[in-house]
């Protein structure tokens, strides 16, 4: 999970939870309000039927039940109940409602003056009321059918509010979060296109801007600065030491050269033998060179190649060296045209590509022949070379282009190694790539170009 993606989850999450607990507290606060109202309102009402019934002489009990069930104020689903300090019932409303009462819901207002329960959908009040010394013992039942669809309208508003807003939350907080860190994004890219080929590309960075990023992009400019330092000084070492290399040897080979013609034969084996290492070596040095060529891009030039003109020379290069190679070039498409064998690459580094790959060829195939085909897909153009030699394990093939790799079949044969490391250097350089498979029993090296 990427950064972005946590950060975005956790604030979302944060809000979700942050509404949610908003709307439980609303609610609850309304729920207790709404009780803590209708509590009042019955406990009105209650006081207004006793004083009724004590301090007006002229209002006897069935006036009052005319007046109780006409009043203003009247009660969905009420009931009334007035006691005397007997226990006696001495009022009970008309309303055919019925309250469940025992001695003890007396006794209990006698001690604690008030109570307040639930019974069904109802809600009862029972209150104590002491008026001249006599006390009267009230209960009032009743629903409060309006107070609960405003609770339940206002839980209905809640909800939807809720989830409305958690959507345009978690929307914001995505859209917020990635507008945000879009520099990141584009830090991340400009990282993934640095290699050993851009080493001097630097970050643009504001002078006075000292966000994270920012000084994330400086301290990495810095990082890039002192790797290529190294970098260049490893490759600067390496193409003068192989330089100076050369010149001893070419002494050496010339001297031994000049002793050829005047020793015996056993002489002249151990000439050809020490000549034979000479050139090996020397092959080994004129490799590194390549590579450190391909590590400054000043000293390789980009131009543009003719590629069956390039192969023809290679296979000149071989056969010159192996007389017995025979090379057969395959050309798959008839609608390839001149402008598509045209490529960018330099001459010497193109010639040295096909060159390894046909020498490769010629050493571990079984009757020293490659065949080179040239295929096209519409602009796409890509080049097999295949040889009928022992394949590689999915091990070796792993390893295929390491430097100084040699796998099991090249046991009999002098090699360095470096061959096809050289080759995938000089493609990736231009930006082309080379596969391995083993087809059919056949060794096929793919170039896409």
């Amino acid at each position: 999970m990427t950064l972005k993606l946590k950060i975005s989850l956790f604030i979302s999450i944060l809000f979700t939870v942050l509404f949610g607990a908003a709307a439980i507290i609303i609610i609850g606060l309304f729920s207790n309000f709404r009780q803590d109202e209708f509590e009042q309102r019955l406990q009105e009402k209650a006081l207004t039927t006793i004083k009724l019934l004590t301090d007006v002489k002229e209002v006897d009990k069935q006036l009052l039940k005319v007046i109780d069930k006409n009043t203003i104020n009247n009660l969905y689903n009420e009931k009334t109940l007035v006691f005397d300090a007997d226990y006696k019932l001495i009022y009970s409303s008309l309303d055919d409602t019925k309250i469940k009462w025992t001695e003890n819901d007396l006794d209990y207002l006698k001690e604690h003056k008030d109570f307040f329960k639930r019974e069904g959908d109802n809600e009862i009040y029972g209150v104590l009321y002491d008026i001249n010394k006599t006390e009267f013992y009230a209960l009032i039942s009743a629903n409060d059918n309006i107070g609960k669809r405003k609770l339940q309208f206002l839980i209905y508003l809640v909800i939807i509010t809720y989830a409305v807003l958690t959507a345009i939350a978690w929307v914001l907080c995505f859209y917020t979060t990635k507008k945000l860190l879009l520099p990141l994004d584009h830090f991340h890219q400009q990282i993934s296109q640095i290699n050993e080929h851009n080493l001097e590309k630097r970050f643009p960075v504001e002078a006075h801007n000292n966000n994270e990023i920012s000084l994330l992009a400086r301290e990495f400019n810095y990082l890039l600065e002192r790797i290529e330092d190294s970098y260049q000084k490893q490759k600067d070492f390496t193409a003068q030491a192989s330089h100076e290399l050369r010149t001893p040897l070419a002494r050496i080979s010339a001297q031994l050269e000049n002793r050829l013609a005047s020793v015996d034969e056993q002489g002249k084996g151990f000439i050809q033998a020490t000549l034979q290492n000479i050139n090996q070596l020397n092959e080994l040095i004129n490799s590194l060179l390549i590579l450190s060529k391909m590590d400054n891009k000043k000293t390789v030039s980009h131009e543009q190649c003719r590629l069956d003109e390039t192969i023809y020379k290679s296979i000149e290069k071989v056969h010159a060296e192996s007389k017995d190679f025979r090379a057969v070039l395959n050309i798959e498409n008839e609608d390839i045209t001149e402008e598509m064998m045209m490529v960018n690459g330099n001459h010497f580094l193109m010639e040295t590509v096909f060159y390894n790959l046909l020498k490769n060829a010629c050493n571990y195939s079984v009757n020293r022949q490659a065949e080179i085909t040239i295929c096209s897909s519409g602009e796409k153009l890509w080049i097999k070379i295949t040889n009928n030699g022992p394949v590689l394990t999915p091990e070796e093939q792993k390893k295929l282009f390491q430097p100084f790799m040699r796998g099991a079949n090249a046991k009999k044969s002098s090699g360095l190694g470096l061959g096809l490391r050289i080759v995938q250097r000089i493609l990736n350089y231009y930006g082309y790539n080379i596969q391995y498979q083993a087809d059919r029993g056949l060794n096929e090296f793919t170039i896409f170009f």
